[in-house]
Parts: structure tokens; C-alpha cells; sequence
């Protein structure tokens, strides 16, 4: 607590709290809330609440019952002025019907256009036309300690505005089907079950995130998918409903190769994936990929792990032959397998 000193002088008594409200002071506060009311301002009026009704999990379907359903919430913003919405693919996943509360009140049914589980994004559409929509910035350009802001509907309050900074960029994010998602942020600015799907949005008003997550049991870190990534799955959503990604038809697990024959080998990552089950019928099986394999490299980028697979296997190479480099029996043999669409 910062202590009241009086201090005497001719004419009375002047109050001060260890310089207290000096000018510089309110000055700084004074441009910190302008931006901040700014950016609300600006994407304010683009951002939605997302309901969504679900039948609730549970055994089998009884004959003549109808399921019993759930209602969830989350969050979304519209980018296009024709009613585009983007948002989580948690936030609507197994839903039977969406609807989007514009501000105001608005009410809208929404059609879900594309949803894409491994990056946890969705895209819906609503009717309308000349929509207020966002801007999209860059979230290659964050840096540590930007200010950044929260817009959505935490626990049902709607248009609820939190503010904080940029904790860290970069990270990756394990999302709800065991895909590791890359390009995330790390903010302390304040998320709760309803944020999901909502804008992060820098001082300018441009969109730079789509909050995604809190770490459970942890204060002040929450994670958004960096707008780059949404916007090019968006874009995929919206030309196909689904992200197409090439796969190969095996199964495996990380593993490490020990120190000496990483390097003889040229990985510096000293790692790769072993095979654990082949698809039968499938391009690692045309190819004559076993049980036992050691995935280590692919076109000669190193494999690294499962994770490290999936990320060259994106989808440029699906019907294009790669070369996998492998460990079999103490030796490295290429083999040449032409991946598939997953």
C-alpha cells in the first residue's frame, strides 16, 4: 500500500502518494485507454456470440427417443461484409444447429461452410449484406509485449473486452485430435469458456488471432491461433469445406536414435517415427514400407517425430511421389511413396 505523506508548507498542507497522478502519468494512461477504446470501436461491431445446439453424448439411440440436446456458446467475428464468420471448430463440432447474436441482437441462423479439427478453426455463414467485418493484420509482426485485446463472450457476458499483452510467439499447441498446431500466441490477456472463437486484436483494430484456449490450473496464459494460420485455412474452408492433407498409411511412434548414429547419419534431430501398423492398401504399403521401418526424413527434410511428419506432409504432396528416407535393419534405404489425400 502506498502511504499519504503530508507535506507542510506555507499556506497548508499538499497531498502526495510517491507522485501520484502526474501529468506524464495520466498522459500515458490516457493513450493506453484510447487505444484500447479504439480497437473496440473498430472490430466491436463484427464480433458475434455463437449458440449452438448438440445432441448430448451418451449409449446408443433408443428407438422412438429423440436425442436430448445441449446448448453451448462460444464466439466468432465476421470478416466478410456478406456474412463470413470465423470461429473455433470446438465451438461448433457435432452441432445440429448454429446461430449467430450479431450486436445489437440481432438474430441469425448460420450454416457451417468448412471445419478444420487440427487447426481448431471453423468458418459459417450468415445472410446478409453489408456486414460490419474485420481487418486482418499479420501476426508474423507481434512482439513480446504488445498490447493486445479480447473480444467475445465469456460465460454469456456478451461484448466482454479484456486486454494484456503479448506473452510469447511461436509457440506450438497441442489441439483436441493430438495434431500439434504451430504459430500460436501466448497472451495474459484474460479468456474464459465462451472467449473460444473470438478476435485478438492489436491497438490498431486489426485482427490478429482467433482465441483458442486457456491452460487449465494456470493464470494469465492464453493462447490464439495466429491470423496467417486462420486465414489461409479459412480461405481452403471456404474453396473445398475441409483442408485437404496428405497422408501415407502408417501408424508409429517417436523414437530416438542415439547420438553417434544421428550424426553419421546426418540428422541433427536425432529422431524419427517408427512403424508401428501399415494400412494395407495404402501408399506405404505400395511402397513396401514394414513394421519396424524408422521413418527419418522425407524429400531429404529431416522427420524428427510424428509431429515433424505431419508437417511435410501437408497438401502439396498429396499424388506427388517423395522420397522417405528410412532405417531398416542397421542400414538407410530410400523408399518412394506417392501419398494420398487423409
Amino acid at each position: 500500500m502506498r502511504h499519504l505523506q503530508l507535506i507542510a508548507g506555507d499556506g497548508g498542507a499538499v497531498a502526495a502518494a510517491g507522485g501520484a497522478n502526474r501529468p506524464d502519468d495520466v498522459e500515458l494512461l490516457d493513450a493506453y485507454s484510447r487505444a484500447v477504446v479504439a480497437a473496440v470501436e473498430r472490430v466491436g461491431p463484427a464480433v458475434v456470440r455463437v449458440d449452438v445446439e448438440a445432441a448430448a453424448p451418451g449409449p446408443g439411440r433408443r428407438p422412438g427417443r429423440r436425442d436430448r440436446a445441449v446448448q453451448s456458446h462460444g464466439s466468432g467475428f465476421i470478416f466478410t461484409p456478406d456474412g463470413l464468420v470465423l470461429t473455433n471448430s470446438h465451438v461448433v463440432r457435432h452441432a445440429r444447429r448454429v446461430s449467430v447474436e450479431l450486436e445489437g441482437g440481432r438474430q441469425s441462423v448460420a450454416s457451417v461452410i468448412g471445419d478444420d479439427p487440427a487447426t481448431d478453426l471453423a468458418v459459417l455463414r450468415i445472410d446478409g449484406s453489408r456486414l460490419p467485418y474485420v481487418e486482418f493484420g499479420n501476426s508474423r509482426n507481434l512482439r513480446v509485449g504488445q498490447l493486445v485485446i479480447a473480444i467475445g463472450n465469456p460465460l454469456g457476458f456478451q461484448s466482454t473486452v479484456t486486454a494484456g499483452v503479448v506473452s510469447a510467439v511461436g509457440r506450438s499447441f497441442r489441439t483436441e485430435i493430438g495434431r500439434l498446431l504451430d504459430d500460436i500466441i501466448q497472451t495474459d490477456a484474460a479468456l474464459n469458456p465462451g472467449n473460444s472463437g473470438g478476435p485478438l486484436v492489436d491497438s490498431g483494430g486489426r485482427v490478429v488471432g482467433v482465441n483458442t484456449a486457456v491452460i487449465a490450473r494456470a493464470q494469465g496464459i492464453c493462447l490464439a491461433v495466429g491470423i496467417n494460420t486462420a486465414e489461409w485455412v479459412a480461405s481452403r474452408l471456404i474453396q473445398n469445406g475441409r483442408i485437404r492433407r496428405a497422408s501415407i498409411g502408417v501408424a508409429g511412434q517417436n523414437v530416438a536414435l542415439e547420438s553417434a548414429a544421428a550424426r553419421a547419419l546426418g540428422m541433427p534431430g536425432g529422431g524419427g517415427v517408427l512403424v508401428l501398423t501399415v494400412e494395407t492398401g495404402s501408399p506405404a504399403a505400395q511402397a513396401g514400407l514394414a513394421e519396424g521401418d524408422v521413418v527419418i526424413a522425407l524429400d531429404g527434410e529431416p522427420v524428427g517425430g510424428i509431429d515433424g511428419l505431419h508437417r511435410l506432409l501437408d497438401e502439396e504432396r498429396i499424388g506427388v511421389p517423395v522420397v522417405l528416407g528410412v532405417l531398416r535393419g542397421g542400414s538407410r534405404i530410400d523408399v518412394v511413396v506417392v501419398p494420398r489425400e487423409a
